[in-house]
């Protein structure tokens, strides 16, 4: 008869310096159950540690250990205490610290930085900087919670619905640079009457709060993450500029010489203040909520910033296209570039020009200008963790002939033609000309859309996430009970139908979501997204948009959208009180 297997030991023993820092050594995370003789490591975690260690099945990269403190040199801060301790060693350095047994903050941490090592090892995000936890100052307060090396302190301005409505955003986000702040993100949101009664918790006891929920759900707000920017690069406000963007805003009293002398100091607060515009926004700048609001707002805020995710603009010029397109497309996605927009167009003289600016000084140059005319181009917009170097490392030199004396994968020898004496792929030469060529050629376009009265809540909020997870931004947005005159500015082309009745009674059953979307091609995707008028038709046609999985019927279809560029300038003026767009463009 066999006997019994024996059980693989969880935790290694360490009781020395030297295997202490062997210990070290490891790759990945180390759990510590830091103990003494005397009373023996913490056995109540034991089942915890087990758990995480089968479901995790990370043994390459997960540790647990048990030190013995009294015969570590490292450890001595933690003799003659009688808590537990769990210190977490993330490739030989202490990141967090734990003191007792706090097995949901234990559980926590080793999820968190397992989570992060496995995207670290696929190459989906750069390791973060951890604050490295001092053992020799055991009796410091820490709460157990990972914390990151700051190298930078943000402050998140909610510009409120009343500000949106009447187009000052762009003009108040201006002024915030102007003073040398940096805008780092921002998003258009629909406060739910939940989220408002958190994020401003602290004046809940005030008696007009309830009237402020329901202005601060009346319409679109701004989050925007706010950064200090370079003292330095900062430019000086121009004073006499400032109270006459904002209607009936008094007079800034305020000198210049003292606009001067202090603007690029002042807390974001304080700025607002002096010139009298701080009512038009509110600012939070306690680190803590700051980081839980950015955590809910912009989930991806933290990877983006350490992946420094960039976009370009490459442009496959008419000859490269023809020949070697599908060759470029698989170069494109092996480096990790995300496209995230195509089109396929004949440039326009203008538009060649002012791509090919930098070379007009050349010989070639009117050659250039005729080829990239005379046939299409593909453009593609990419997306990758230092986009701008990592594909002009790709292309090499931009002239053929030093790119063939160099290296001969560089993709300007690797994809010459003798039609050209330069690159046939045109990419961004800088962030800046990025977002220029981008703007260029992907004009963004405005439609109007609405959400009708009939959605629960909670299917608004899910279309709601629709629309940014495809790539509209909301510019303008507001709740509205439909009346006769108000709804025949959306549906004057069918007024008259045997339906229209019908719709008028619907549409009055309660507020509708009224929004004005902008992205390139937004007229015709936001249709696509809908998908076709008969919710039924669209389950077949179309399963996946937002008809086929919310419609109840033709009549309660639950959004609305405009089917042409006309229709929408001409609904978005007369809904948004004459809303001046800023891209009156044509694509």
């Amino acid at each position: 008869m066999a006997g019994k297997k024996r059980e693989i030991q969880l935790q290694t023993v360490i009781n020395s310096q030297t295997l202490w820092e062997e210990m070290l050594q490891n790759k990945g995370l180390t759990v510590i159950d830091v103990y003494q003789a005397w009373c023996g490591p913490c056995k109540a975690m034991q089942t915890l540690f087990r758990k995480l260690k089968n479901e995790l099945n990370e043994d390459e990269i997960l540790h647990f250990v048990v030190a013995e403190v009294d015969n570590i040199v490292a450890l001595q801060a933690f003799k003659d205490k009688c808590e537990p301790v769990f210190l977490f060693s993330l490739n030989g350095k202490i990141v967090a610290k734990v003191t007792g047994a706090n097995a949901p903050l234990v559980n926590k941490n080793i999820i968190t930085l397992i989570s992060d090592e496995r995207k670290i090892i696929a190459g989906e995000m750069i390791r973060p900087q951890y604050q490295e936890v001092l053992l020799a100052d055991s009796d410091s307060e820490d709460a157990g919670e990972l914390i990151y090396d700051s190298v930078e302190q943000y402050s998140i301005a909610i510009i409120k619905p009343d500000v949106v409505i009447t187009g000052k955003v762009i003009e108040l986000k201006e002024k915030i640079i102007s003073a040398g702040f940096v805008i780092e993100a921002e998003t258009g949101t629909i406060f739910t009457e939940e989220e408002v009664r958190d994020v401003y918790s602290d004046i809940a006891d005030q008696p007009d709060f309830e009237d402020f929920v329901s202005f601060m759900t009346s319409g679109l707000s701004y989050i925007v993450v706010i950064s200090q920017g370079d003292e330095e690069e900062a430019e000086n406000p121009n004073l006499d500029e400032y109270g006459e963007i904002f209607e009936n805003e008094s007079e800034v009293e305020v000198k210049r010489a003292s606009i001067e002398s202090k603007a690029k100091r002042d807390s974001l607060q304080e700025y607002l203040e002096r010139q009298h515009i701080s009512q038009f926004c509110d600012v939070e700048g306690n680190v803590e909520k700051v980081n839980r609001l950015i955590d809910i707002f912009f989930p991806d805020f933290r990877n983006k910033k350490e992946l420094k995710l960039e976009k370009i603009l490459v442009l496959l010029r008419p000859d490269i296209l023809q020949h070697r397109k599908e060759d470029v497309l698989k170069v494109i996605q092996n480096e990790g570039f995300k496209i995230l927009m195509e089109r396929q167009l004949v440039l326009s003289e203008v538009e060649a020009r002012t791509l090919c600016k930098r070379f007009e000084d050349e010989d070639y140059y009117g050659t250039l200008i005729g080829n990239m005319t005379r046939g299409p181009s593909l453009a593609l917009v990419l997306l990758r963790s230092q986009g701008l170097k990592h594909w002009k490392e790709l292309v090499g030199p931009i002239s053929v002939e030093e790119a063939q004396e160099g290296f001969s994968d560089w993709l300007c020898a690797k994809f010459a033609m003798d039609s050209l004496p330069i690159c046939q792929l045109h990419g961004s030469d800088s962030l800046e000309a990025a977002e220029r060529e981008i703007q260029l050629l992907f004009p963004p376009q405005n439609t109007l859309a609405m959400i009708k009265p009939h959605v629960t809540p909670k299917e608004r909020e899910e279309i709601l996430k629709l629309i940014k997870e495809n790539g509209f931004e909301m510019i303008q947005a507001k709740y509205m009970i439909m009346n006769e005159e108000s709804a025949e500015k959306i549906y004057s082309k069918i007024k008259g139908r045997d339906f229209y009745k019908s719709l008028l009674d619907m549409l009055a059953e309660g507020p509708s979501l009224v929004m004005m979307l902008r992205k390139w091609n937004a007229i015709l995707d936001w249709r696509r997204l809908m998908g076709p008028v008969d919710p039924i038709e669209a389950k077949l046609l179309s399963p996946d948009s937002i008809r086929a999985v919310y419609g109840r019927s033709i009549l309660k279809n639950i959004v609305h959208g405009s089917s042409s560029l006309m229709e929408a300038q001409d609904t978005i003026s007369k809904i948004f009180n004459e809303f001046v767009t800023e891209h009156p463009e044509e694509n």
